[in-house]
């Protein structure tokens, strides 16, 4: 036969509620209920929540330390650099004649101008940086090995658009030094084997480097390349999510005790 349990003393017991109290809904309750109403409106006619549950509820190795955030760091580093791009653009003239000026007017007149283009003009080394950082972690852990190869080749080419992306915006401020550097870079590009020639006919919009150059290195530097960039890190980021991570390579692999006992025996 169980004893009863001791009775609670009156300190913890829960004060009795007034009249009228439990019918009372707080404003913090109603926010929150209609938070989830609006979620279940939504998922009940787009089916997300299977998915955000598919992408975010997943097996994690033993052993993920903070190499493992190289990936994420880079993605950040990316929507960082667009949101300042957009910015940007907004006061950003790609023209011959007035891009100079232009950079110019964001940097000295524009409220916060300054602290924006700073963040996109470091934002872009960093991301390099990240990008070298991220491949260089997958190479030694062995993630680019089966069945993961796939990934490893969507990483290459995120690689050389984020190095195509940096190259097209140092042109953009115009000055004496972007221009050179470019003239310089392009020609490097003209002594590639068979398509070096074409490539670059195709960066400078003709012969000779001028405005249209300018205008084409502007378009694919705010159209072409991030476009690409968000595709790629999309199918990146969903065989991540089917394939899983690796573990690192300096742990041994977990046994289960049914496994040990079948090899004593």
């Amino acid at each position: 036969m169980k004893l009863p349990l001791p009775p609670l003393p009156t300190a913890l017991q829960p004060k009795p509620k007034r009249p009228g109290e439990a019918e009372r809904v707080k404003p913090l309750d109603q926010v929150k209920e209609a938070g989830i109403s609006a979620a279940d409106w939504v998922d009940e006619r787009t089916s997300l929540s299977g998915a955000a549950r598919w992408t975010m509820f997943r097996k994690i190795p033993r052993g993920t330390n903070w190499f493992y955030t190289l990936g994420s760091a880079t993605l950040f580093a990316f929507l960082s650099q667009a949101v300042t791009g957009v910015f940007l653009a907004m006061y950003y003239d790609p023209s011959a004649t007035h891009a100079y000026e232009s950079a110019r007017f964001i940097t000295n007149e524009v409220f916060l101008g300054e602290f924006v283009r700073g963040m996109h003009k470091w934002g872009s080394t960093v991301m390099v940086i990240l990008v070298f950082l991220h491949m260089a972690r997958t190479f030694f852990f062995g993630a680019y090995k089966y069945p993961r190869e796939l990934n490893w080749l969507i990483g290459a080419v995120l690689l050389i658009l984020t190095m195509t992306m940096s190259f097209t915006g140092y042109l953009l401020p115009f000055d004496q030094r972007s221009y050179w550097a470019t003239i310089v870079g392009v020609n490097i590009n003209g002594t590639g084997p068979l398509v070096g020639p074409f490539l670059s006919d195709f960066l400078r919009g003709g012969a000779e480097f001028g405005s249209t150059t300018l205008s084409r290195f502007y378009a694919i530097h705010m159209l072409l390349v991030p476009g690409a960039i968000a595709a790629m890190i999309g199918a990146h980021l969903y065989l991540v999510a089917r394939l899983g991570t690796t573990a690192p390579p300096w742990l041994k692999p977990h046994r289960s005790e049914s496994a040990v006992f079948e090899d004593r025996v």
